[in-house]
């Protein structure tokens, strides 16, 4: 009560002082002064212009609702006695709600918030502020409006604005006649009968009716006015950004405004177009640098499809390159990948369709037309473990459609009404468009007959159609004489047509049907028609004359009488017939051992693993495979004769269980490799089995989650929702980790368990009696301490000892790596031949093939530690390599030429006679004996050992295994002379350098002279080329496609980066020098455009990102943006500078920012990303981008040094800044506060407000009151 005393005390005096001034005759700027004297000569709690702007306002309304106190008010506020918003805040409860009672009133407010609203000031001190925001907020009620418990001052000025502009458009609305949905809000009212009396309006009513009408369109004024206010925009851009629910509901009584237009009462239409135009300003507003001040062209607006890219760029892709590269990269069956790539398919579209400044359209037809080359580019003419067409196709026809099906359902829910039709209409011109590739078209040999196939579907429709028949989708075999030439595009339609993408109109397309005349019949294969229900009697004949023309036909005839006929996408049918693996029983998996010895075996081919690969099903099919495992390795065979794969037994189900996952992780790894992995050396080491389980679990638990599960791919079965724990499987978990154990040190003899070396001495006494001098047999000796241990018996040995145990598979593979070290010791020690212990591992190994991992396991750890003298590959003690060594040689060398690689291969003096380390000559020997048949299955698990043989010893051992192996398989031969192609990369970085150059001028055309010069043959085709010369009858291998498959085997990834960067920084220049000239400027005509170097630059800057994506992934991006960069710009200098000067640090800075950017959002995407891909990938942007930023914010602030010029620094800074506002705005708000804080400050000083407003704008609801502060001062 006293202090509604004291308030109305001090109201009293205000207006006791501002009488006494008016009758002095003093003027109102005068009489404000007064009152503000009086307030602050009274003890009141507020500060005076909170006090003083309550008092004027409480007296104004409208007890001395006189043209005076309106003029002293606007004193007031004009010299800033009472704070603007405040007064304003105070004002439109009280005077908006009586507008029609007080017309005047109302006129004189819209003239006062017309002049005040967009230039209000804010008291410097900070407590001044949070009491000035406190006293807007209750004035106007901000917080119980908005729903929030506490608004800071940033928030209430923003919220405060919006309320203006939604109130003063609430008022034209509500008195022109038209319903509102927040006239609550504002208290406007529907009775015109103000007194309540009903009289006839005399003649100052009908004055005061005239001065509403006016009121209406001074409103209009008022509301455009404020809101073409450039400080307005960005109050109301925040209220966008970070309250979007709010921004709406302004948004929607924009559509209402179109109804005022129609009435005839308003007549400023322009007025509400204006109206209309600024609203649209606030959501379409970008920042551009300053074109005159920085390169001409500094950030493309552009799109890739522009006239610059078609005279400049290089090739019709370029800009489209991460696409080949990563389909290319796909393409590789060595390495198993943990995300499907149907999810890092997505997430590379959203981010290319941004920095490409795409359409959909545009996008969609980049990849289809990338995957049209992928399958041109397949090696049907190789031969080989690797994936073939059936790989590529699935890519192809299967990823780019679940791919698109993925980014149509996240487009069409961001999307409203009418509208969801525009993303559909742009995957169909994406199609139409592909019409125009002819070359691209036409089907591989393989898949030919398909092609026609899928045509022919659509011509038996048209068909039907034609003829008037009732069912016009009838199948093909109603009519047999339909005859059409198929290509490429009809199987992608189909495709889509399967996925709901598109539906069946476009087989009315022009031109998509060509019939086939009888003159030129079509050879069809009858497996198709054989699973379209065709009699198999009627077939039978042609059936066995025709084989199938790839392995689909057949897995497609079998899954149809799996599945009962109903024939679903691959992953369904995967489900179908695994998920019942975990609702069996014991007793069911031994009663269905030959279904699932099929199985098991079905699914361990080369293409199968890597299409689950692509999938992402790795961790789940790993979860499948191991009760398998774990079942089957537990149980004795049944009598003692050598495992068959042919045949289902225990250990062939076991065997090929255990086969096909240790294929899913690098079960081999030496430990070396985990040391470097820990300097940024790629390994490939993340897919362990630990790895796998962890993935596994959470993707289940993701897609149980409801919001996921409405856009996931697959559709998990309640028993694959469980989680999966190693400990599970004790057998599993047992041998897991005694392997890993083998692998980090050396074995020792002593074991505590008997029963072990009982069996590793059993196998010994089988594998090489009658082997060992002197009658003796080899044995295990549990007394002896040393690491290697091996020791001769007497030959008293029953003859029933040298039959084969019957022992479960797990207690054999526990006791391999004893057996393993007694053969390899005695061999070294010339107690076992050569010839010997090759035949003894054979044996071993068709006894239980499931041991070859062991084999492989412990002879790759036993190269990298470097014991083991080298042994002479004679032909007598071992196989010989000379006959074929030199031709293997010659043609590695032409590979290398053809790519740009010009090195010896040989670097060390080789003797007459070639020697390899005697663990790699015993494991090459070993993959030299497995039969044919076998090879292809077991190379998954050979070829593995291999290659971590040949990449991890100092011998160059990679043209004796090629030798060796083109002598065993003749028509592997182009596929092994591209693998030991890849083998000087493993440790000759001048060789990595020169691959890396290589790939820069086959993409972009050489440099000449230190400028580019610019040639027809570059682009993609180029550098990824054909794998297989026809012409030349040899192979011919791209630099592009060399480094996608060599990249993983570089030594030093940081290596790797600086050479790229020192390749980007000479473009760079040779752009600069080609942008220069010396000559007048009528006379350079040869010089490039701005606009074409900044083209160029972007091109360059994805082909950089894109290889160093590729090369060390993760964290090669950590460290390109925590330490590659940050020191390139610290120890750079002048002497880096081309003949250009400026204009060359300019670029070298622009070109710089694109690449780092660029590389993050390859890695890490443009926005928010699915759960899987952000638990791999996107879960370290915030720190990686926050140290980044905080580099750039101290050397702005001067406490770092830098050895670049400063044209490259301040061209970097805001090339980079610019490209994070404008492409990922989404990385800024995980950027902390002080640190966006500090680098707007630095942007100011040099001059870029708005590049630092821009900045701040981004940075969430944190930046808030920086950027309203900013403003306002």
């Amino acid at each position: 009560m006293a202090a509604a005393v004291t308030e109305l005390e001090l109201e009293r005096r205000v207006m006791a002082a501002v009488k006494a001034s008016a009758e002095r005759g003093d003027p109102p700027l005068l009489q404000a002064a007064e009152a503000a004297r009086c307030i602050r000569e009274a003890p009141a709690s507020a500060p005076g212009g909170l006090a003083l702007s309550q008092a004027l306002v409480t007296n104004l309304c409208f007890a001395h609702n006189t043209a005076a106190m309106w003029k002293l008010l606007d004193q007031a506020m004009l010299s800033r006695l009472v704070d603007p918003l405040h007064t304003l805040a105070l004002l439109t409860p009280r005077v908006v709600p009586n507008r029609r009672e007080q017309p005047e009133a109302y006129r004189l407010y819209l003239e006062l918030l017309g002049r005040y609203a967009v230039a209000p000031v804010y008291p410097e001190r900070m407590e001044k502020k949070d009491m000035l925001a406190k006293s807007i907020d209750s004035a106007m009620q901000l917080s119980h409006r908005f729903g929030f418990q506490h608004l800071d001052f940033g928030h209430t000025v923003i919220l405060f604005v919006l309320s203006l502009v939604n109130m003063l458009i609430d008022c034209i609305l509500d008195d022109c006649g038209l319903p509102i949905t927040s006239a609550d809000e504002h208290g406007n009212r529907n009775d015109m009968n103000f007194n309540g009396k009903g009289r006839s309006l005399d003649r100052g009513d009908e004055h005061r009716e005239h001065l509403r009408r006016k009121n209406i369109l001074m409103s209009i004024e008022v509301v455009e006015k404020v809101t073409a206010n450039k400080i307005v925009q960005v109050f109301l851009r925040l209220v966008n950004r970070n309250i979007p629910e709010n921004f709406s509901c302004l948004l929607r009584k924009l559509h209402l405004i179109g109804a005022v237009k129609k009435k005839n009462t308003l007549s400023p239409y322009n007025l509400l177009d204006s109206l209309i135009m600024n609203i649209q300003n606030v959501i379409s507003t970008d920042y551009q640098l300053d074109r005159k001040r920085l390169l001409g062209v500094p950030v493309s607006i552009q799109p890739c499809s522009s006239a610059v890219y078609s005279i400049f760029r290089a090739g019709k892709g370029s800009c489209w390159i991460p696409f080949d590269m990563f389909m290319e990269n796909a393409m590789d069956g060595r390495h198993l990948h943990a995300i499907s790539s149907v999810e890092y398919l997505t997430e590379l579209s959203k981010t290319l369709q941004v920095l490409n400044r795409a359409t959909w359209q545009e996008t969609f037809q980049a990849l289809w037309i990338s995957a049209l080359r992928l399958v041109q580019r397949g090696p049907d003419a190789s031969e080989g473990p690797f994936p073939h067409l059936d790989s590529r196709l699935c890519m192809l026809l299967a990823i780019i459609p679940l791919s698109i099906a993925t980014i149509v359902k996240e487009e069409v829910g961001n999307l409203e009404g009418d509208t969801t039709f525009v993303i559909r209409g742009q995957l169909v011109s994406s199609l139409q468009i592909l019409r125009q590739f002819f070359g691209l078209l036409s089907p591989p040999p393989a898949a030919v007959h398909l092609a026609n196939t899928a045509a022919r579907k659509a011509a038996v429709v048209l068909s039907n159609l034609k003829n008037g028949s009732e069912n016009m989708y009838s199948s093909f075999k109603d009519s047999p004489s339909t005859k059409a030439v198929g290509n490429m595009l009809h199987l992608i339609v189909e495709a889509c047509i399967t996925r709901n993408l598109i539906d069946t109109s476009a087989y009315f397309w022009p031109g998509y049907v060509v019939p086939l005349k009888e003159s030129s019949p079509v050879q069809e294969s009858p497996w198709p028609s054989l699973v379209e229900g065709s009699p198999l009697i009627e077939l039978k004949d042609a059936l066995m004359v025709t084989p199938a023309s790839r392995v689909g036909e057949i897995v497609l005839f079998c899954s149809k009488w799996v599945t009962g006929g109903k024939v679903g996408s691959f992953e369904d049918f995967v489900w179908s017939i695994t998920s019942s693996w975990l609702e069996h029983s014991e007793g069911r998996y031994v009663q269905d051992m030959p279904m699932l010895h099929a199985l098991v075996s079905g699914i361990s081919s080369i293409d199968t693993v890597h299409i689950l690969s692509m999938y992402g099903l790795v961790p789940e099919v790993a979860s499948i495979l191991m009760p398998l495992c774990e079942f089957f390795g537990s149980l004795p065979p049944s009598d003692h004769r050598s495992c068959k794969f042919e045949e289902a037994s225990v250990y062939s189900v076991f065997s090929c269980a255990f086969l096909s996952l240790l294929r899913f992780w690098k079960f081999h790894r030496p430990p070396i490799e985990n040391a470097l992995s820990r300097r940024g050396v790629s390994v490939w080491s993340e897919l362990h089995l630990d790895f796998l389980l962890l993935l596994r679990n959470s993707h289940s638990s993701l897609k149980n989650l409801s919001n996921v599960t409405q856009s996931s791919i697959f559709k998990l079965d309640i028993p694959f929702q469980k989680p999966v724990y190693i400990d599970s499987f004790p057998k599993l978990r047992a041998w897991y980790f005694q392997n890993q154990a083998c692998i980090a040190s050396t074995l020792s003899s002593a074991c505590s368990r008997t029963t072990v070396l009982h069996v590793a001495n059993m196998i010994l006494k089988i594998i090489c009696h009658n082997k060992v001098p002197k009658g003796g047999v080899l044995s295990v000796n549990p007394q002896s301490t040393e690491n290697s241990s091996t020791s001769s018996s007497p030959s008293g040995v029953q003859e029933d000892m040298c039959q084969w145990p019957t022992l479960p598979a797990w207690e054999i593979l526990e006791a391999v790596p004893f057996v393993l070290e007694a053969v390899l010791t005695s061999c070294a020690h010339g107690r076992l031949s050569s010839r010997d212990l090759v035949t003894g591992l054979r044996d071993l190994a068709d006894f239980l093939p499931a041991s070859l991992p062991a084999i492989v396991s412990y002879f790759s750890a036993e190269v990298t530690r470097g014991i083991w003298k080298p042994v002479m590959l004679n032909g007598v003690d071992w196989p010989s390599p000379a006959a074929t060594l030199p031709v293997v040689e010659s043609e590695i060398k032409e590979v290398l030429a053809f790519a740009g690689v010009h090195i010896n291969i040989c670097p060390r003096p080789r003797s007459v006679m070639p020697m390899l380390p005697l663990p790699i000559a015993a494991l090459m020997s070993l993959s030299i004996t497995v039969k044919m048949e076998e090879f292809s299955h077991l190379h998954g698990i050979i070829g593995q050992g291999i290659e971590i043989c040949t990449t991890s010893s100092s011998w160059p051992a990679a043209q004796i295994i090629g030798a060796l192996w083109s002598q065993k398989v003749r028509r592997w031969h182009d596929f092994i002379i591209l693998t030991c192609s890849q083998s000087p990369f493993t440790r000759d970085n001048t060789a990595v350098a020169q691959l890396i150059r290589s790939c820069f001028s086959s993409f972009l055309g050489p440099l000449v002279d230190g400028r580019s010069c610019f040639v027809a043959n570059r682009g993609v085709a180029n550098l990824l080329g054909q794998t297989f010369d026809e012409k030349a009858h040899r192979l011919a291998v791209a630099p592009g496609f060399l480094y996608m498959r060599s990249c993983w085997l570089f030594p030093n990834n940081s290596f790797v980066c600086e050479e790229i960067l020192e390749v980007v920084i000479e473009r760079a220049h040779a752009i600069a020098n080609a942008c220069s000239s010396d000559r007048p400027a009528r006379l350079r005509s040869d010089s490039l455009p701005l606009s074409a170097a900044s083209s160029l630059v972007e091109q360059i800057a994805s082909l950089a990102a894109t290889m160093l994506c590729h090369a060390g992934g993760v964290n090669l991006i950590r460290l390109l943006y925590e330490q590659i960069i940050p020191t390139l710009l610290l120890s750079g200098g002048e002497a880096k500078l081309g003949s250009a000067g400026q204009v060359c640090s300019i670029i070298e800075g622009y070109t710089l920012a694109y690449v780092l950017l660029f590389s993050g959002a390859r890695i890490w995407g443009v926005g928010e990303t699915s759960p899987a891909y952000t638990s791999i990938y996107t879960s370290k942007r915030q720190r990686v981008v926050d140290r980044h930023l905080e580099f750039m914010a101290r050397v702005m602030e001067g406490n770092i040094v830098l050895g670049c010029g400063d044209a490259t620094w301040r061209s970097y800074v805001l090339c980079f800044v610019n490209l994070l506002v404008n492409f990922v705005p989404t990385w800024i708000p995980e950027v902390k506060l002080k640190t966006l804080q500090k680098l707007a400050s630095g942007l100011q000083r040099w001059h870029e407000g708005d590049l630092a407003l821009s900045l701040l704008e981004r940075g969430g609801t944190k930046t808030v009151t920086s950027v309203v502060e900013s403003l306002l001062q």
